[in-house]
């Protein structure tokens, strides 16, 4: 508010103590955390108005065009010797991929903390709708940003789903492989799954995934290749292999 006599007062400059310092810090998370809740807000509600398929195409030009913007302007501010992205790579092989590593479990904790923040305030319920609603986008929005990264051909088959799958986030922190592979066919399977091994760990039941993994996998695929089926062959409380936490099979075309 500008006060009385209209003299805007001199924006009082840092004195350099650890305090002021810890607060500027603080405002710089705090920025970083806006930009990231003000951009999906515009990609979720694209979405509620025109579609998940129209949005993240949307997406991809505001994404494209937003990310050289942002990693231009950080460079100019921190006076950098190079470019991000050429930056990052020169921090090497082990420290990438641990970053990538502590990113991934990032991710996944965001969803987890929402999860419990609605169930807290709504009950399970509410939770779970919620939750089922956000991965029926986020897996798609992921498939197609997979086909990006990875120059993956639209409708390339079980052969794009398989790579597109090992190049998610979650394929970061969870174990997972493909068995019964054929030309129409492929089952994967999630060896070991973090949220579910941290349940067990607390003593906890299995969390009852299946309708959540039934949205994820099927906006998944058809972010691959409209023509893949999804099926799922175990998944809590659908439980039928005791060597993994859940397994989907994925078939192309009229294959059972």
């Amino acid at each position: 508010m500008i006060p009385p006599g209209g003299e805007v007062p001199e924006r009082q400059s840092l004195s350099g103590t650890p305090e002021a310092l810890h607060l500027l810090a603080r405002k710089v998370i705090e920025a970083g955390r806006q930009i990231g809740v003000h951009y999906g807000l515009w990609l979720a509600e694209a979405a509620h108005q025109f579609g998940t398929a129209e949005a993240v195409a949307l997406e991809a030009k505001a994404g494209d065009a937003f990310v050289p913007l942002l990693t231009r302007r950080i460079e100019r501010a921190l006076d950098l010797p190079s470019d991000v992205t050429t930056l990052l790579a020169g921090l090497g092989t082990q420290r990438l991929e641990k970053l990538l590593a502590a990113l991934s479990v990032s991710w996944l904790a965001a969803d987890g903390v929402w999860f419990r923040a609605v169930e807290d305030a709504r009950g399970m319920h509410d939770a779970k709708r919620v939750n089922d609603s956000c991965w029926s986008r986020l897996g798609y929005y992921e498939a197609v940003r997979a086909r990006e990264l990875l120059g993956l051909p639209e409708r390339g088959g079980l052969a794009a789903l398989r790579a597109a799958l090992s190049a998610r986030l979650v394929a970061n922190i969870n174990t997972l492989d493909f068995i019964e592979e054929s030309p129409d066919a492929l089952v994967l399977r999630m060896v070991e799954c973090r949220v579910q091994s941290s349940r067990a760990r607390q003593g906890l039941p299995p969390y009852p995934c299946v309708s959540g993994g039934t949205v994820e996998y099927t906006a998944f695929a058809a972010g691959i290749d409209p023509g893949i089926r999804v099926s799922c062959v175990s998944c809590p409380p659908e439980t039928t292999r005791e060597d993994c936490a859940c397994a989907w099979r994925f078939t192309l075309g009229g294959a059972g």
